[in-house]
């Protein structure tokens, strides 16, 4: 088995543009030959189909009702990235029935052998369904917008996951900055408060500049990367993959990715949802 680099993008608050992300690191990853599949992890609004004009014929919610593979329910997205649809509804990873659970974990475990990167695109806030993703996640990436709602919820987040999981490494990357100095010093503020309150590392994964092509890419149904490869927007995503694909790649159990899925539908020792 080869390690699958799992990296769960999220950020508290809703507006951030967590999806934007996802779908655009993903596809910067994949032209750097990595091989990639997101996961749309919003399971009461899945998004990353609308955005980019897909219409999936299953979703994760057949997986787990033994109606389908996971092969079957994969979409054929931009730039060679598989997706993984979300169960829109109220299906929570969190109550499944052990047999459930199983079938999950077999299915993620036949297609890890031809993956490099798994991206997870979790939901806004701190519910449980998003804490599970981030927790079985071996990356986390906080996306921040230059609004105080934004940072509190970062932090909030940040301490959550530190104080009832132990999780102590955490990067972050500045979205929709309108200077390369407003997502440092954006970091800088994150980093004041949880140096101050917490035991945790920050490491700062650049910054994604505010570009008006996201939103005309939106409204094509369209990744910005693919629509307008040489906005400013698409050239930050190009060398933010550069340096995700630098980062360590884990070499213990905890890489497999059917150990992401146990851990995932695990509920977290000592904690009590």
């Amino acid at each position: 088995m080869h390690p699958v680099q799992v990296i769960a993008v999220t950020g508290g608050k809703g507006g951030v543009g967590k999806t934007n992300v996802s779908v655009n690191l993903s596809l910067a990853l994949a032209e750097l030959g990595r091989r990639v599949m997101l996961l749309d992890a919003d399971l009461g609004l899945a998004n990353v189909d609308v955005l980019l004009g897909l219409t999936p014929r299953y979703t994760l919610a057949d997986v787990i009702a033994g109606e389908c593979d996971l092969r079957d329910v994969l979409l054929q997205g931009p730039g060679g990235v598989r997706i993984v649809p979300a169960a829109s509804g109220t299906q929570s990873m969190v109550n499944l029935s052990p047999v459930q659970h199983a079938g999950l974990i077999r299915a993620f475990s036949e297609i890890a052998d031809d993956l490099d990167v798994l991206i997870i695109d979790t939901a806004a806030g701190i519910g449980d369904g998003v804490i599970s993703f981030v927790r079985a996640a071996q990356e986390v990436l906080l996306v921040v917008t230059d609004e105080p709602t934004s940072i509190t919820d970062a932090y909030a987040q940040i301490k959550l996951l530190s104080r009832d999981y132990g999780m102590s490494r955490f990067r972050v990357l500045a979205n929709m900055a309108h200077t390369p100095q407003e997502g440092r010093s954006l970091f800088a503020k994150l980093t004041k408060v949880t140096e101050r309150f917490l035991d945790v590392a920050l490491q700062y994964a650049g910054a994604v500049p505010y570009d008006e092509s996201v939103r005309k890419a939106v409204q094509r149904q369209r990744a910005v990367y693919e629509a307008y490869p040489r906005s400013k927007c698409s050239l930050a995503f190009r060398s933010i993959a550069q340096q995700v694909d630098t980062w360590p790649l884990p070499v213990n159990p905890r890489g497999h990715l059917e150990f992401f899925i146990e851990r995932l539908v695990q509920p977290a020792e000592g904690h009590s949802a």
